[in-house]
């Protein structure tokens, strides 16, 4: 009989490290179960299904495709986002964006606030929950992106959200916003890293814009502007090679106050400036 321990065995050594991980995050969501009853049931006998299933998933890793997808989640801020290839797979890079947002909205008051190109909604999200009282709109291209955010609104129970679909500012209309982040795509068009690891496997319109990666944070600060309130903020997150190309851009649209801030690894993450008041 074919133990719980044997297959994770199977599928990855004791001491695995990342792999181990992944095999038990796999074997998890096989058996619907959580890692914790794993490590308390060893001996438990899958039955054939759910071994199948298991082997089904361990085949599909090995082949490239991301965990976040396989499980059909991923963990970011403070809950876990349904996700789907359809979407970006979030990252803990982003939520840098959120902690510099939250700082620019009340956390007592009525605000109005935009997420662009939100995909799973991660961003718009974690803002809403974290701020009440504010009115978030969350904006993506894709409406297959949108149906998966409204599914984690729905799900999270988090109802301050409203979600339009449109190319970055053009679904905000003639509405002014205290805040506007996004976290567009920003990876050169020609970079080798698109065809490598998860990223192969991502919706390529979140990930690459144009020859120097910048064409989707040009359009925004561009646009911006005007859709923000006199002192309002525009925040956008790019790569760790982009920061004073980014401020350039920022500025050049007559954005005040522009500045750049680091992630953990204190490597440039996210811009932001203001509209003068």
């Amino acid at each position: 009989m074919t133990t719980v321990a044997d297959l994770l065995r199977g599928a990855a050594p004791p001491g695995g490290g990342e792999a181990r991980h992944e095999a038990e995050l796999l074997l998890a969501h096989a058996l619907e179960r959580s890692r914790a009853w794993l490590f308390a049931h060893a001996d438990a006998v899958p039955d054939d299904a759910q071994r199948q299933r298991f082997q089904t998933l361990v085949a599909a890793r090995r082949n490239g495709t991301p965990i976040a997808y396989l499980v059909g989640q991923r963990g970011f801020w403070t809950f876990d986002l349904v996700v789907t290839p359809d979407v970006l797979i979030p990252r803990a890079d982003t939520e840098r964006l959120v902690e510099l947002a939250l700082e620019r909205i009340p956390p007592d008051a009525v605000c109005d606030v935009a997420d662009l190109g939100t995909g799973s909604g991660a961003i718009a999200l974690a803002l809403a929950s974290e701020r009440p009282q504010a009115r978030v709109l969350a904006t993506d291209a894709s409406e297959a992106a949108l149906a998966v955010a409204r599914g984690n609104a729905q799900r999270l129970g988090i109802g301050n959200v409203t979600f339009s679909q449109g190319d970055w500012c053009v679904p905000l209309g003639t509405r002014r916003f205290d805040v506007i982040a996004s976290n567009p795509p920003y990876i050169e068009a020609g970079d080798v890293h698109l065809g490598e690891g998860d990223l192969r496997f991502e919706p390529a319109a979140a990930l690459a814009s144009g020859e120097d990666g910048l064409d989707a944070i040009r359009t925004i600060a561009a646009q911006a502007p005007r859709h923000l309130v006199p002192g309002g903020w525009l925040l956008v997150e790019h790569g760790w090679n982009q920061g004073e190309a980014v401020r350039a851009i920022l500025s050049a649209n007559g954005f005040a106050d522009v500045t750049t801030a680091q992630d953990l690894e204190s490597r440039d993450r996210v811009t932001l400036g203001r509209v003068a008041e």
